[in-house]
């Protein structure tokens, strides 16, 4: 049989067959329910409604007592901010139904007992006589951390209480230490032709792992995993025997050893495809969402739905059934390159709070629903712009600060409270945009006390700021100050002059005389900008000058540019005198 037209004719039939179910499938999330619900609860209600209609499920609920919505990481190197995305859908979710008032738990698991399997780019080569050994078996690269598994997931795990994400920590090889998939070890190597026969009903009669006893043990001798092949399960004993070979993997070699061991209690771990639906048998999993990736026809999660029905007899989790694999989220992308650990792609998940504050990471990812890709570049300046100003509008419509219809109220009410770390705000916050702040900080030399002046002087802040208005608006000048210096484009940086020399910016004598006459006007009454703005216009139509020339001369001489913040207002942000200071000298 060909290996190729039998993998094609597998994934055609599995296509047709989910065709055929879709009538079958409970009720699925609708992006134009009537409800109009956040995707978060809507998920919920799917959830809530599936189990009370599947007994078995309702079963595993009460067992277990609570819903359990599930996912994991291999911890290989520093992970990237993609797999964050993963962990706040699941906290939105859990967040969601405990909402309904159901006992709802997420739980996050290191697989820490899977192998080393390429070199990590972070450590020298001194650390490849580790390839093929468990994670959880290899010395931390950094002290304090009990291994190297532990090091780069608990380095994610530490940011959680920061980002709102509640989550209970797990480790899969602990799992396999303290017998939690012994179950399912035994039900897997009692039955392992049937788990042979899944991988070619999908890849075809070909593929390696449909001719292998689908567990791969720890040498009792080396210590490594991936370099094991178990030869022989015997039932009776519950042995299993097995060699370590150079021939198993192309990364790791193995030494040799020939041995019998109980596969239980942490001596081994299934091969990726087969442990994930013995995890969900085994933990009670309800909910577990993965990258679109896993979801392809003919993918880990296909596989899993396969297993899961014909081996375990378990109802896959939420958004997969018995008869449909359904989709997985969409890739969290910088710049257009979907991030990737072991390439050295995108942003470290530890590092994501240096470029956007933690509510602003939870409010990108829960206003956008799973299937939805999110390309978010922060050197690209309206990226942050205007996801800033979206939180703003967000935040107003909270606060009933600006009109919504019903629809939109709801729904940008819950993606506030779903975005929102820690207590919500009883009144609205101080609101500063992030370019009006951005120029504040850089007309005061990123000086807080007096940026936070010039906003009093402006009329932007009350004359006493409670203590969790102040942390908004210092939080704002920190953000504005962060993209400045890291991120903005020249378009949106300017240092303001303190001298000038009139010869090099030579500015036409109405230009300069259009000027020394706003220093007058300034000193007549409190400018509003937009009054300010007008009245540029009448002293131009006066004497007879294009506009253009004079906003253009007006930067030059307050930035050394031609274009600039909207002048009006920065020149009230200035102030007069600095202001003054520099016409004069014209």
């Amino acid at each position: 049989m060909n290996t190729n037209s039998s993998v094609k004719q597998n994934i055609k039939q599995e296509t047709s067959n989910e065709h055929k179910n879709k009538a079958k499938m409970p009720h699925k999330h609708n992006e134009d329910s009537e409800e109009h619900n956040h995707w978060a609860d809507q998920i919920a209600l799917d959830i809530k409604e599936r189990v009370e209609k599947d007994k078995k499920l309702k079963a595993v609920v009460d067992k277990v007592g609570y819903y359990l919505i599930y996912d994991e990481k291999t911890p290989s190197g520093s992970i990237h901010v993609g797999s964050g995305r993963g962990w706040i859908i699941h906290d939105a979710i859990a967040k969601a139904m405990r909402s309904l008032g159901l006992n709802a738990k997420f739980v996050l698991s290191s697989d820490d007992i899977d192998p080393y399997d390429k070199p990590n780019k972070e450590l020298d080569s001194s650390w490849d006589k580790y390839l093929g050994m468990p994670f959880r078996n290899i010395p931390s690269p950094v002290k304090g951390y009990d291994n190297f598994g532990d090091y780069y997931f608990m380095q994610c795990v530490e940011k959680f209480e920061e980002l709102g994400i509640k989550a209970e920590i797990t480790s899969t090889g602990g799992d396999y230490e303290n017998g939690t998939f012994n179950k399912a070890i035994k039900l897997v190597l009692d039955n392992y032709p049937k788990v042979q026969d899944v991988y070619r009903q999908l890849y075809g009669d070909d593929v390696a792992a449909a001719k292998k006893i689908p567990f791969n043990v720890i040498c009792e001798k080396c210590g490594r995993i991936a370099t094991t092949m178990a030869t022989e399960w015997d039932p009776e004993t519950e042995l299993l025997t097995y060699e370590c070979r150079d021939d198993v993997v192309k990364w790791a070699k193995g030494c040799g050893h020939h041995g019998k061991i109980s596969p239980y209690n942490g001596n081994g771990k299934f091969p990726w495809k087969v442990e994930w639906p013995a995890k969900w048998f085994s933990k009670g999993v309800i909910c577990e969402y993965a990258g679109k990736d896993h979801f392809t026809k003919g993918g880990s999660r296909t596989f899993g739905v396969e297993l899961a029905n014909k081996l375990f007899d378990y109802t896959p989790p939420y958004p997969s059934t018995r008869q449909f694999t359904g989709n997985g989220y969409e890739f969290f992308n910088i710049g257009g390159k979907k991030m990737s650990t072991s390439k050295g792609q995108g942003i470290a998940f530890v590092d994501i709070t240096n470029i956007l504050p933690a509510h602003m990471v939870r409010y990108l990812l829960i206003k956008s629903r799973p299937n939805s890709v999110i390309d978010f570049d922060p050197s690209q300046d309206n990226n942050i712009i205007f996801l800033y100003d979206r939180f703003d509008k967000t935040e107003r419509i909270y606060f009933g600060a600006e009109e919504a219809d019903e629809k939109e109220k709801k729904m940008q009410t819950r993606i506030y409270e779903l975005s929102h770390v820690g207590e919500l705000p009883k009144q609205m916050p101080v609101q500063i945009s992030l370019k009006f702040a951005a120029i504040v900080n850089q007309t005061v030399m990123d000086n807080d006390e007096k940026a936070l002046d010039t906003l009093r002087m402006l009329g932007h802040l009350p004359k006493e700021l409670s203590g969790a208005e102040l942390h908004s608006v210092l939080q704002r000048l920190h953000d504005a100050r962060q993209w400045i210096n890291n991120f903005a484009s020249d378009e949106y940086k300017f240092k303001l002059n303190e001298t000038i020399l009139p010869e090099e910016l030579k500015l036409d004598h109405k230009v300069k005389k259009a000027l020394d006459i706003v220093v007058k006007k300034l000193h007549q009454k409190s400018w509003t900008d937009k009054e300010l703005h007008d009245e540029f216009y009448n002293i131009c139509k006066s004497l007879e000058i294009e506009p253009k020339e004079f906003f253009k001369g007006a930067y030059k001489l307050l930035i050394g540019k031609e274009r600039g913040p909207l002048l009006a207002k920065f020149i009230l942000t200035v102030g007069l005198d600095r202001f003054k200071a520099l016409v004069e000298q014209l």
